[in-house]
């Protein structure tokens, strides 16, 4: 073949090997130049989705919607600016315009979480809980393991009354996305009004350490301390586990209830300092080490660093006693700066295969 081109190219005339030429070169530089508007016009959609967000950053939606309108002359079908077109028409209270683009973008084989989580906000601003519902059922069967979609749907479920169905959405959650916090703060609130002590802790506690900085993080932690009250003022939570628990969780009450006279002066940071660090010896040297669980092995990392009396009283000193908490700082403020930037650098992540099933009530 190449033989034989060779052949037609020495039969053609130097005029028409001029026009071939000419040819070859007009197609290379209209490629060439097809290329760079293409690069071109990605780069001048970026620029103007980055200018929109900066708007948007900056609470002025009137002109994010103007340049988000301009880059979608340019990309129509960028995902993306969809999403961000939706939500500023949810910012501006727009819930019809918001609802209407989130429909045409959930309805998209390649809509992401956020695309659901979008629409639904609409949906919610304007109590559509039917057609909320039926939202997130769809967007469950595409993403059976979002741990934000469990949580969000549990909300709904929770919100129109029917917590029995919320939990077993969180629990969902909890068990297919484990290092979503939303989940554990559901969950733990659920438990800690329906009696069930340990998990109401554990899931509490567990949210803490996920989001360890945000107004909620307050709201459980007191959830938490008010508990542990409860917990070792009546010791029938206890037995009750103990007798009709999981595994994991008689082991749990077990070793708990073993340690109940540490706590007889009442919940304390020093108290709870004791009793979880007797707590972690015992779990790690009985049944229980067959059970891994991120959190007992986080107070294990904390006693073994020397953090874990500064970790006792970040969690319920300000609630129990602002101003000896405040004290308590002063007086150990290097080992307050430590544990700080030990929370900063350390991420607290839960592996795989640490769900462990128990009864929802």
């Amino acid at each position: 073949m190449v033989r034989a081109k060779a052949e037609r190219w020495f039969n053609y005339t130097p005029d028409m090997r001029i026009r071939k030429f000419l040819k070859q070169i007009i197609i290379i530089s209209t490629l060439f130049l097809l290329a760079n508007a293409s690069i071109a016009q990605s780069q001048d959609v970026n620029a103007l989705h980055e200018t929109a967000r900066s708007f948007m950053r900056q609470g002025d939606f009137e002109n994010a919607q103007l340049v988000l309108d301009k880059a979608l002359t340019i990309a129509p079908d960028n995902l993306d600016l969809l999403k961000d077109q939706a939500f500023v028409d949810y910012l501006k209270r727009d819930f019809s315009g918001s609802i209407e683009v989130g429909k045409k973008i959930t309805a998209r084989p390649d809509a992401d979480v956020q695309s659901f989580q979008i629409l639904g906000l609409a949906y919610k601003a304007i109590a559509m809980d039917k057609e909320r519902d039926k939202m997130y059922k769809d967007a469950l069967k595409k993403f059976p393991s979002s741990g934000v979609l469990y949580s969000e749907y549990g909300e709904l479920l929770s919100s129109a009354g029917n917590a029995a169905a919320a939990i077993k959405e969180w629990e969902k959650g909890i068990e297919t996305d484990a290092n979503y916090s939303g989940n554990y703060y559901y969950a733990s609130k659920y438990y800690a009004v329906k009696g069930n002590a340990i998990w109401g802790l554990l899931y509490g506690e567990i949210f803490i350490n996920i989001e360890s900085l945000s107004k909620r993080t307050e709201e459980i932690k007191t959830l938490i301390y008010t508990g542990y009250q409860k917990l070792f003022t009546d010791l029938s939570a206890l037995d009750a586990a103990r007798k009709t628990g999981t595994p994991f969780e008689k082991n749990v009450a077990d070793n708990f209830q073993k340690l109940s006279s540490i706590m007889y002066q009442g919940v304390t940071p020093e108290s709870l300092t004791a009793f979880r660090a007797r707590f972690v010896l015992n779990w790690y040297n009985s049944e229980g080490k067959k059970y891994p669980f991120r959190l007992f092995e986080h107070y294990r990392q904390l006693l073994q660093d020397g953090y874990f009396e500064s970790y006792n009283q970040w969690l319920c000193g300000p609630i129990i006693d602002s101003k000896k908490y405040s004290i308590w700082v002063q007086n150990h403020s290097d080992d307050v700066k430590s544990f700080q930037q030990f929370q900063r650098n350390v991420l607290f992540k839960i592996p795989g295969g640490q769900y462990y099933p128990h009864t929802v009530n």
